[in-house]
């Protein structure tokens, strides 16, 4: 259950990193939109299904780097 607190502090998750980099560099905000907008919805996803469940979905607990 250590996860959850990763849905909770969004600074923490690999979809705000995207969304914080789109955001920050210039000149690419209008052409990523649609994937900042596939990061705020994978992250309200996430958040629902954590209150729902009490723990992470299965994408995020059982992901792990490739390799």
């Amino acid at each position: 259950m250590g996860q959850i607190y990763l849905l909770d502090n969004p600074l923490l998750t690999r979809d705000h990193l995207v969304m914080d980099v789109i955001d920050r560099v210039p000149g690419i905000g209008a052409t990523a939109a649609h994937l900042r907008r596939r990061m705020v919805d994978a992250r309200l996803r996430a958040r629902a299904y954590t209150r729902e469940h009490g723990e992470d979905p299965p994408e995020i607990s059982g992901w792990s780097w490739p390799g």
